[in-house]
């Protein structure tokens, strides 16, 4: 697909001002396969990042070497951490983004981003609803962490990663860092799920085989 007319691809731009939209499209989409990282901790905010298609996760690094995924970006949503720098917090990131999925996206420069919002009032309409959607999804993910059994974060996190076909492809620390604890963790309760049959582990996947049991938090 041409760069010309990737607005219409995300609802919350469809409805801009046409000046917003023409400045918008001299922007173009790139490309970014599975495991770029997009920004790593100290890294200056450069943009905005509009996702198009694919996943992102940010991570925050801890000194012990183990990871938390703080958000997920998916295709219309903000990031958090771009948005605050850009506008006027921390210019720098202390979170890595890494592509989990094969995405396409655009990153608008701080300079556009700026001047939409002031000159669009649509544009920031947008800016503020995903940002504040985006808030609200990372206080309820915090909140799972705080109080739900891993054995219910872990099944979540199964059922979120898994393809049409319900095959998981990740690694235990992928998982870890979704779950919000230790390697070791998440493998004594994959061991557990297949006892279970609720699960099959398989060279580098994981074949979820009773999702009803997961989705039920049955992870055990």
């Amino acid at each position: 697909m041409s760069a010309a007319g990737w607005t219409s691809e995300v609802a919350a731009l469809a409805t801009l001002e046409p000046a917003a939209r023409t400045q918008l499209e001299t922007l173009v989409p790139g490309h970014f396969p599975v495991g770029t990282v997009l920004f790593q901790p100290g890294d200056a905010v450069r943009g905005y990042l509009v996702l198009l298609s694919g996943q992102v996760d940010v991570r925050l690094p801890g000194r012990s070497g183990r990871e938390l995924t703080l958000y997920t970006i998916a295709p219309g949503q903000a990031c958090i951490q771009s948005t605050l720098g850009l506008l006027g917090g921390d210019s720098h990131y202390s979170a890595e983004a890494v592509v989990t999925r094969a995405a396409r996206g655009v990153l608008l420069p701080r300079a556009t981003f700026l001047s939409l919002l002031d000159s669009s009032p649509a544009f920031r309409r947008a800016v503020h609803a995903a940002m504040a959607e985006r808030m609200q999804a990372t206080m309820q993910r915090l909140e799972r962490i705080a109080f739900e059994p891993v054995s219910a974060r872990l099944a979540r996190a199964l059922l979120a990663r898994a393809d049409a076909d319900g095959l998981v492809r990740a690694h235990h620390k992928d998982l870890a860092a979704d779950v919000g604890t230790a390697r070791e963790v998440i493998s004594r309760h994959l061991a557990a799920m297949e006892r279970r049959g609720q699960i099959a582990t398989e060279r580098g996947v994981i074949r979820l085989l009773d999702a009803d049991a997961l989705a039920k938090g049955e992870g055990g």
